[in-house]
């Protein structure tokens, strides 16, 4: 009868370690999870934010493309106005 306590009892410390190990291996993995699902959540927002900085450079690059652009232009009529100036005295 001793022998069959002991054996429940140690039995049961057998269940009761395997169940804290159970448990702890599963709040292990939830923080692990959570831990990536923070990751991720930084890695979309430092994307996100590079993505607007291109973005804004896109535009700024754009914007100095359609000034140049017109330069050009102004450049190509100062040139055709002086061309006709030099055609018109000769």
């Amino acid at each position: 009868m001793t022998v069959g306590i002991i054996i429940i009892a140690i039995v049961l410390v057998v269940v009761l370690i395997g169940v804290a190990m159970y448990m702890k291996r599963n709040t292990d993995r939830q923080k692990l999870g959570n831990a990536q699902i923070d990751a991720k959540q930084e890695d979309a927002g430092y994307h996100r934010e590079k993505a607007d900085e291109t973005k804004a450079e896109a535009a700024l690059a754009e914007e100095r493309a359609q000034r140049l652009a017109t330069e050009a232009e102004l450049h190509d009529e100062k040139a055709n106005t002086r061309e006709d100036e030099v055609e018109r005295r000769v």
